[in-house]
Formats: C-alpha cells, structure tokens, sequence
C-alpha cells in the first residue's frame, strides 16, 4: 500500500475543465507535485509544461504527465474526465457516454490508489458520483462530487449583484441535482444573519416572488447560455475545484454543498445529490441540516427521483 503524499494532487482529464482546474490548483499553492493524466498523452505533457511555465512567478511544484499508477500517492484525485456538454444538449444526455468512460476510468484509479480522495467533477456529477463510489470500492466520505459549489456560487453572485452587497457575506445554497432539478434554498438565505426578504426591503426590492424566480432561473440556465456564447464552462468550475481541495488539504471543515450519497435524509435514500457538508481531511464529515420549507423538501425529492430514474436507466 502507498503512503499518501499530502500535498499531491492527480487531474483525471485534461480537457477544458481539467486543465482550468490543474491551472488553478497550481495558482493555489496547495500542493508541491501534480500530475496531469489523459487518455491523450500528448494533450497531458502540453498542459503540464505550458501551466509549468508560470512556476516562477508561483510556488514551487513539480508538475508532469503521467499514467494511473503516478496517482498511487495522490492525496486528492481529481475526476474530470468524460464527453463535454454540448450546444442544446442536457446533462443528463450525458450520462451512458460518461459512465461507461468511468467504468474504464474508477477501477484503475482504484487499483494504484486506495486511500486517496476521489473528487468528481464531469457530469452529469450526480450520476457520475454514484457510480464511481460503486466502481471504487472507497469509503463513501472519500468520494463526492463537486455537486451544487458552483451553482451555489453563481448564486450567492447574482444575489450580491441583486443587493449591491459583496457575495461573500451572503449565504445561500443550491441544493440537489446540478442540473435542471436543482433548487434554490430560498428558506434559509441570508445575508450575514438577515433574512434574504427583510435585506432585500433595506436595499429597496419589495418584488420577492418576481426576483426570486428570475434570480433561480439565471442560475439554473448559466451553464446553457455560456456554452451558448464560448462552447464550454471551466473557470467557474476549476475555482470550485480549488476551492474543495483547499478544504479538504487544510482540513478546513468548511460547509460546501458537494454531492455525495445520501441515505435517508430528507427522505432521500440512494441516490447521490448535493446537500451542504462539512468537507475536510477526512472527505465528507457530515451533512448540515438547512431548513427548508416544505414546497423545497418536496421540490428536492421530486430532483432526486429525476436522478434515481436516470441511474436505474443508465446503470
């Protein structure tokens, strides 16, 4: 068995996604070596010299491509691998092009790497986590997806945008699917301690059902619309990755909204979405409890039977 090398870090993928995210972790200062794998070797070794090439004016780190067995040691493996979402097509489409690629992808990981975390990322993430939890054998805390980080980031932007007040103080979520499911956690919004409602009236907004469904709407539809323009998201998504590393490398226990099995919270039992958890060394902690009014907690039931229909379709 390899010992783990905490400050090591694999991308699975280096397509879009994969390499924003591997630029992004080698920005963090996270790790001192990462290593890049692709089932296009080439496309691996570009990435890791061309991201390599900004070392000196970041911190030291040993970057390169490699195969399955350079993540032995890998404290975090980073999955992104898989058919990209294309123009009018929805993530759930795909879904049987993506887990076949992880049947080939998960048990190979697995068989280098067995006390590392597995961070998911391709879509659609929900589905893709289920089964790479299956695939794995790993302990479900070490296997999640990055679920809603980004959805909810999106969110907390446009309401900072909405509020004239910095995204950083407002906390919401986005619970679910990531996906056409997902739902906006409007019941426990707020900003710094202040009910989203009662913040929204001192910043002169009294169309709360107006702006509540324009603001959902814009974040649900974000992924579609900047494909639309540019064929393909991945800054917001690397940002998101770090973000999960740096909790789980630092130990942080930070409440981030990733996706991982669930098993009979909120009536919800095997099927993984997102929900918020405590994320730290360990992988997932704990799930947090939110509250949530009862038109949410059905609206989530209804995207977890969504998910349950299209793992029992796929798998």
């Amino acid at each position: 068995m390899t010992a783990l090398n905490e400050r090591k870090v694999a991308v699975v993928g280096c397509g879009f996604v994969g390499s924003a995210s591997a630029f992004a972790l080698m920005e963090s200062g996270l790790f001192s070596e990462m290593v890049l794998i692709d089932v296009n070797k080439e496309k691996a070794e570009g990435e890791a010299l061309d991201i390599s090439h900004g070392l000196p004016f970041a911190k030291p780190m040993q970057i390169y491509a490699g195969d399955y067995k350079d993540a032995g040691d890998a404290a975090v493996v980073v999955v992104t691998a898989g058919a990209g979402q294309k123009p009018g097509e929805t993530r759930l489409d795909l879904v049987k092009k993506n887990v076949s690629i992880f049947k080939s992808i998960i048990p190979e990981i697995a068989k280098y790497n067995t006390e590392g975390i597995l961070l998911i990322v391709a879509n659609p993430v929900d589905i893709l986590t289920y089964a790479a939890a299956k695939l794995s054998g790993f302990p479900e805390n070490r296997v999640f997806g990055s679920g809603t980080v980004l959805d909810t980031a999106r969110f907390k932007y446009l309401l900072g945008e909405h509020l004239s007040v910095d995204s950083r103080s407002v906390h919401a979520f986005i619970i679910g699917e990531h996906g056409d499911s997902e739902i906006a956690a409007w019941s426990s919004a707020n900003v710094s301690g202040i009910p989203i409602h009662d913040f929204c009236e001192m910043r002169g907004h009294f169309e709360h059902e107006k702006a509540m469904k324009e603001i959902a709407e814009n974040v649900k539809n974000s992924a579609y619309g900047i494909i639309e323009k540019k064929g393909a998201t991945y800054y917001g998504i690397a940002m998101s990755v770090r973000r999960i590393c740096e909790a789980i490398i630092r130990d942080e226990k930070s409440i981030l909204p990733i996706s991982s099995i669930q098993h009979g919270e909120n009536g919800i039992d095997d099927v993984a979405l997102s929900m918020p958890a405590i994320v730290g060394r360990k992988g997932v902690e704990g799930l947090v409890p939110i509250r949530l009014s009862d038109k949410e907690k059905e609206q989530l039931k209804a995207s977890a039977d969504t998910l349950k229909k299209v793992l029992d379709d796929a798998l």
